[in-house]
């Protein structure tokens, strides 16, 4: 039996923070590189590994300004798959695009950079920002789950940071200044080859549902097009030829953000938080979407006059992060830090034949059923968004369950009536995880006495704190003021049910998994 305490020990060294919603979560990852609304500039084919994608040759009289970007990286430094993490990253920019990081190049990422598995959860980002740092990013904007581990540990990361990162539209709601206590800067001015190019940051205005509100309470999240009215015409005073914006916006808002700031002459808005991947152009303005997990990225390639600094020609496209040739520097910070890993979280809990799918029923219902085998309650609940990772078939460890579930969580214990919690979950019975009750025909069915859910009778629910704090719009907190904290990582449950089962490859757990969720 795995020692209780050291496991707490071990998981408390994180702190508070949240999960992601359900929308969030959400990878759209289609490559649309030629789109509706593209205008009639030079355009990518959108592949990264075809001639194309190369940056064109800079005439006597023009000069070639390349970004490339990046968004909800999500701390997967080591890839998805193997083959196609930073380290390759960095070999396509290099084979592909002719990188260099003292060229006429700008790297930026749509935030969202560190909360993902363990090799970067578990140390709080500070690995992922080193390898950032050597991959050569120019800036970044403030993505919401970059608030995740609480604004102390966000400060110690942009310490740590060689890159700025910028969100113009976040202000202290007590005088209206911004977060400059916590490294977090309106806007930044760079030059490339002898080019001032502003660089703007927008955070977007969902982050206190998607982030854990407590962690952003001090804030208010301005408009985009207020915003950059306002900020824009300083960072040209400050000298700027050349203005983009980093954003954490969805496709959709970009596009209505560009419509409605056309008369400010912005040359490109990245945007973040969809993991949308696309390369387009509307208003004469780049619409940029970066990916995620560091699997692809977009560019535009912006030609100048060398005597205006006007933009003269752009080229725009989409890259894929494969078959690129490791970079050693990259692949040896890697390995650092996944030594460091594995020597803190690699403790088998269990054992699993088949594997489990977060799309599937099986793990979401593995960890809101273990709340309820490990506390007493009568209801469990928490959000699929916060399920982040399968768990593979084989030896199922510590590292595994923080990369399930990489949000520093506690579970909130409230008391709410059957009418109050019908009220809570409308709309809201497939975009949860569910322990205890299930919905049937049009209602719901407590699992315990197959009984339909008393509207007058008072029930203990297990909720996480991030849906206790108000994210993904949950209102538990109106109902129960007074909720208890547990004080429980919502991981602990699940490991100390896996361990009690006490599987190994010949008694694996799946089917104890089937029959704590049925």
């Amino acid at each position: 039996m795995l020692n209780k305490l050291g496991i707490a020990v071990l998981i408390s060294v994180l702190i508070q923070a949240c999960s992601l919603s359900s929308a969030d979560s959400l990878s759209v990852g289609l490559p649309l590189a030629l789109n509706p609304i593209t205008t009639s500039a030079e355009l990518g084919t959108g592949i990264g590994d075809n001639p194309s994608s190369a940056p064109v040759a800079e005439h006597a009289q023009q000069q070639v300004i390349t970004i490339l970007y990046t968004s909800d990286e999500h701390g997967w430094m080591e890839g998805v798959t193997e083959g196609r993490g930073a380290a390759n990253l960095l070999g396509v920019w290099q084979d592909k695009d002719n990188y260099t990081p003292d060229g006429s190049f700008l790297v930026f990422s749509g935030g969202d950079m560190w909360t993902g598995p363990a090799i970067s959860t578990w140390f709080q980002g500070q690995s992922m920002v080193e390898a950032m740092n050597a991959l050569g990013y120019d800036a970044a904007t403030v993505g919401n789950h970059d608030f995740d581990f609480g604004l102390e540990a966000l400060k110690t990361r942009t310490s740590e940071m060689k890159f700025p990162l910028l969100a113009a539209n976040i202000h202290n709601k007590k005088d209206g200044s911004y977060p400059n206590d916590l490294g977090i800067k309106p806007y930044f001015m760079v030059k490339v080859s002898g080019v001032p190019v502003g660089i703007i940051g927008l955070a977007s205005t969902q982050t206190p549902l998607v982030t854990n509100p407590v962690n952003v309470a001090r804030f208010t999240f301005g408009d985009y097009a207020e915003t950059l009215r306002q900020v824009v015409p300083d960072v040209r005073q400050a000298g700027a030829k050349m203005v983009v914006v980093v954003s954490h916006l969805c496709r959709d808002e970009l596009l209505a953000l560009a419509n409605n700031v056309q008369s400010l002459s912005i040359d490109m808005i990245g945007g973040g938080h969809c993991h949308e991947w696309y390369a387009s152009q509307i208003n004469n303005i780049v619409i940029l979407g970066g990916g995620s997990q560091m699997a692809n990225y977009a560019y535009a390639q912006f030609t100048l006059d060398t005597g205006t600094k006007k933009v003269v020609n752009k080229k725009i496209g989409t890259g894929v992060n494969k078959y690129g040739t490791a970079d050693r520097t990259i692949s040896n910070i890697v390995s650092g830090w996944k030594s460091k890993a594995e020597k803190e979280l690699d403790v088998v809990v269990g054992y699993t034949r088949n594997g489990f799918s977060r799309r599937n029923p099986e793990l979401p219902g593995l960890i809101v059923g273990a709340w309820l085998a490990e506390y007493p309650a009568d209801i469990a609940l928490t959000n699929l968004g916060g399920i982040r990772q399968d768990i593979h078939s084989g030896d199922i460890t510590i590292g595994d369950i923080v990369g399930v579930m990489p949000f520093d969580n506690v579970i909130i214990a409230v008391k709410l009536t059957g009418a109050e919690l019908e009220k809570v979950m409308a709309g809201r019975q497939d975009s949860n995880a569910v322990a205890g009750m299930s919905y049937r025909y049009g209602e719901w069915i407590l699992t315990a006495s197959g009984m339909k859910l008393s509207s007058e009778q008072t029930y203990t629910v297990l909720v996480n704190d991030f849906m206790y704090a108000g994210g993904d719009g949950f209102t538990f907190a109106a109902y129960d003021p007074l909720g208890y904290n547990t004080g429980i990582d919502w991981r602990q449950p699940v490991i100390d049910w896996l361990t009690a089962q006490n599987s190994n490859k010949s008694n694996p757990i799946d089917a104890a998994v089937e029959g704590l969720i049925k």
